[in-house]
């Protein structure tokens, strides 16, 4: 078991509470459905790991935001 915690809230993983709820398996099968339908379209781009690169950079600044930690996209190229 590890206990995070983070600012004002602590977390204990994994979770003591089930988590395969119906809500949660249909949510899972909508975002795959949503997966499968970008990766036809992404295939046919010319580089697709261009696309690929600022979607991941794009979530590396918005992860690094919830932490309060400020990142510019040259910053996070380099790392």
């Amino acid at each position: 078991m590890i206990k995070l915690i983070h600012s004002m809230t602590s977390l204990i993983l994994p979770p003591n509470k089930d988590l395969k709820t119906k809500t949660i398996l249909l949510k899972t099968i909508l975002a795959s459905r949503a997966l499968a339908q970008l990766n036809g379209p992404i295939r046919n781009l010319p580089n697709p790991t261009l696309f690929l690169n600022t979607i991941r950079l794009q979530e590396a600044k918005a992860s690094s935001a919830i932490e309060n930690i400020i990142t510019t996209n040259d910053d996070a190229q380099t790392k």
